[in-house]
């Protein structure tokens, strides 16, 4: 048959020939007065340009999707790629983390030198702004192996290189423009004249690439504080930099050649360093008698907090681990989300004048009779023995309100030290393809609720839009406040996970919903070589997800 039937937004089905672009089914423009920049098809997240060989059912993206949106940004570092390969290919122009709604980027010549200057910037703007007026075409074109390698050579870009080179296809699908290539890793634009609002502003030792929010599609935000977070995210890149490390092509060649045992324990170091800062930071302050940890899900937040209290040890306090879960109210008193569903991760979901009268007690050396919770019956009780602090005692409290002021307002603040965690690699897939920190935590999260709770994957996955939900509501508002800041990211780590993901992530279909974040998973995973996990220290973070930890939690 040379037909495919196509089903568009559950319209009548129509009959178009094989090979018929995504493009020529779709309108340009949705009712809603916004442009169709990509589409869903059959569960899969695609390029307008993508042709259909099998019977579909096809939605389109706009900016206000969230795919469409992600659709954008990556046509945006695609050709902030171009125009600086073509500037030098020598520079070295990377896509670091997300910032804000943007990218955080940094330029380096390969002595070292950063041409971050405004002129470079402003050059590498104008010529963007140039290409997009063009509006040059983006295609997809399928070639061999050998020839992508041949290319890539030529072309001097080393970073693709390093992918292929532990990879054997029998042929790679690039995305090209005007000339340049890359490998093709998520969706793009199909012309560049559909970007309608950017910018480049120099920002600490590089510059944002500056993108609108979904929701504001003409309008650019405000420029984020480079407090906090950013600056443990800038610092690791400085490091990663230092070790020779930085893409996932250096991570599999270092496994390939047997040198991944001295990163690991490199890595695990610099963890154990970073711990050990931040216990002397909170010794250092004879006030602070409670230290709260918060942090995103699966950001490693109970070993952590673990690891904490042995170097807490080490400076001479005696410090008491507790987890805000035990302060659950129980679902008879829990609130509910406007659907009605149980909403664990709202801050009334704590009985907090019961915390904070338990924290005082306990800070004033009086024995207490605390709380714990049943997750089986869903319901708290007293603890059957009593618990008191010494004089040199402190109390490590970890839960995702730990920074919120409105979870502990009986504690002065003198008396409190905030950590956050996030999971920040600086690890890219190559230079213009960045490793979502939130991806990382959704791998970590899928391997864990599988093997430690017993999580269909795609039940995992359905429910992570709703974990961000809360994220965003009652974490990353407070991250500011924190004393500290963890850089909980192992850098290494999904070369460990990889196997156990995917075996997982094959296991949702393309009837499920939740397919097109299993395949985009499977396609960021498919980069990595894979490390055995006997490899990891037992008292890793990692081991959290895992299993195997040595540490009593």
């Amino acid at each position: 048959m040379n037909t495919v039937s196509v089903t568009v937004q559950g319209k009548d089905p129509l009959i178009v020939a094989k090979g018929t672009l995504v493009s020529q089914v779709l309108p340009s423009v949705c009712s809603n007065g916004q442009r169709v920049l990509g589409a869903i098809v059959n569960n899969m997240v695609v390029s307008l340009v993508t042709p259909l060989h099998v019977d579909a059912k096809v939605e389109p993206l706009t900016f206000s999707d969230a795919y469409g949106w992600s659709i954008y940004r990556n046509t945006l570092c695609f050709l902030l790629a171009k125009v600086c390969h073509e500037l030098n290919p020598a520079i070295d122009c990377r896509v670091r983390n997300s910032l804000g709604s943007g990218f955080y980027c940094t330029l380096e010549e390969p002595e070292g030198d950063l041409p971050d200057n405004p002129e470079v910037i402003a050059k590498l703007k104008k010529s963007m702004d140039d290409l997009i007026r063009q509006d040059l075409p983006i295609t997809m074109e399928t070639v061999s192996y050998e020839s992508a390698v041949s290319l890539f050579k030529k072309t001097g870009q080393q970073d693709k290189l390093n992918l292929l080179e532990h990879r054997n296809p029998p042929f790679v699908l690039l995305s090209q423009c005007g000339g340049f290539s890359e490998i093709s890793q998520q969706p793009l634009l199909p012309r560049l004249g559909l970007i309608h609002k950017f910018d480049l502003t120099p920002f600490e030792d590089g510059f944002l690439l500056r993108v609108p929010e979904s929701a504001h599609p003409d309008t650019l935000p405000p420029l984020p504080s480079s407090k906090g977070v950013f600056q443990v995210y800038r610092k690791h890149i400085v490091w990663g930099r230092a070790i020779g490390i930085s893409t996932v092509g250096d991570l599999n060649r270092a496994i390939t050649s047997h040198q991944a045992d001295d990163f690991v324990r490199t890595v695990e170091a610099l963890h154990d360093k970073r711990l050990g800062e931040i216990a002397n930071q909170i010794a250092s302050r004879p006030k602070v008698k409670l230290v709260l940890v918060a942090g995103p899900s699966s950001a490693g937040k109970t070993t952590f907090a673990t690891r904490l209290c042995t170097h807490l040890r080490v400076n001479g306090l005696r410090p008491l681990l507790i987890s805000t879960d035990n302060y659950f109210v129980g679902d008879a008193r829990n609130p509910r989300d406007k659907d009605g569903n149980l909403d664990y991760e709202h801050l009334d979901a704590v009985d907090r004048p019961r915390l904070n009268s338990d924290m005082r007690r306990l800070m004033q050396r009086e024995p207490v009779r605390m709380r714990s919770f049943d997750f089986a019956r869903h319901d708290g009780y007293d603890q059957p023995f009593e618990t008191k602090m010494d004089g040199n005692g402190i109390i490590v409290m970890e839960g995702i309100h730990s920074l919120n002021p409105d979870l502990t307002p009986d504690i002065l603040p003198e008396e409190k030290f905030l950590i956050y965690l996030n999971t920040l690699t600086q690890l890219g897939l190559d230079c213009s393809n960045r490793i979502s920190t939130t991806d990382t935590r959704l791998v970590r999260r899928l391997v864990r609720d599988f093997h430690f709770r017993k999580r269909d994957p795609v039940d995992t996955l359905r429910m992570w839009p709703s974990v961000g939900r809360g994220e965003r509501r009652w974490i990353y508002p407070f991250q500011h406040l924190a004393d500290a800041v963890f850089n909980s990211a192992l850098d290494y780590e999904l070369a460990v996970l990889k196997p156990m993901a995917s075996i997982l992530l094959n296991q949702i279909k393309p009837w499920h919903r939740e397919y097109l974040v299993a395949r985009r998973l499977s396609g960021m995973l498919h980069n990595f070589s894979t490390l055995a996990a006997d490899v990891v220290p037992g008292d890793s973070i990692l081991r959290e997800t895992i299993g195997g930890s040595q540490l009593n939690y």
